[in-house]
């Protein structure tokens, strides 16, 4: 094994190693973040079954009232501190994880609508072109037998009236036959 051989095994390693170190970091950051968030239900739900003694006290609530209530909040207390536990840690970062492959998920195939859209528009595009040709091509068609109107009407209008006035034998019995 060479000396360059054991460089480029040094280099792989570190750019992996950097990449380890940055989950590591992220996952670390979340799990944080939620035992912050579990102590924060924690104390919503310990506020809630304090304030729900306090109702039943100043007769705001019943009694069966109050159990509900306070029922609900020791669920909400439970939830946060269950969340504060590795266990509730692990379980809100497959959640989290599951959350991200299905915004992926999502995003692939706007990514993939929007491609779609992209080749329909170029196709779109490209039948827009042809008709502006097929158009253009129209519009030199119809000056050119506009030229040629117009270039038989200025000879015409330049022959003599006698020659113009000549006509076959029969076609004045043509003529008077069309206007009946």
């Amino acid at each position: 094994m060479s000396f360059r051989e054991i460089a480029i095994t040094v280099r792989a390693v570190n750019r992996a190693s950097n990449e380890f170190n940055r989950i590591q970091t992220d996952a670390e950051s979340l799990a944080v973040r939620v035992r912050t968030l579990g102590s924060a239900i924690a104390g919503i739900g310990a506020a809630g079954t304090a304030i729900s003694y306090i109702a039943n006290q100043f007769g705001i609530l019943n009694d069966s009232q109050t159990r509900a209530f306070t029922s609900a909040m020791m669920v909400v207390s439970t939830m946060g501190l269950f969340m504060r536990t590795s266990a509730g840690v692990a379980v809100a970062q497959k959640v989290y994880a599951t959350a991200t492959a299905l915004a992926t998920a999502v995003q692939n195939s706007l990514n993939i609508s929007f491609a779609t859209f992209l080749a329909l528009t170029g196709v779109g595009i490209a039948v827009i072109v042809a008709a502006a040709a097929a158009m253009y091509s129209f519009a030199n068609s119809m000056n050119t037998a506009t030229a040629s109107v117009q270039s038989f009407n200025s000879t015409a209008a330049e022959t003599p009236i006698r020659s113009r006035s000549i006509t076959r034998g029969g076609e004045t019995e043509l003529y008077r036959r069309g206007v009946e």
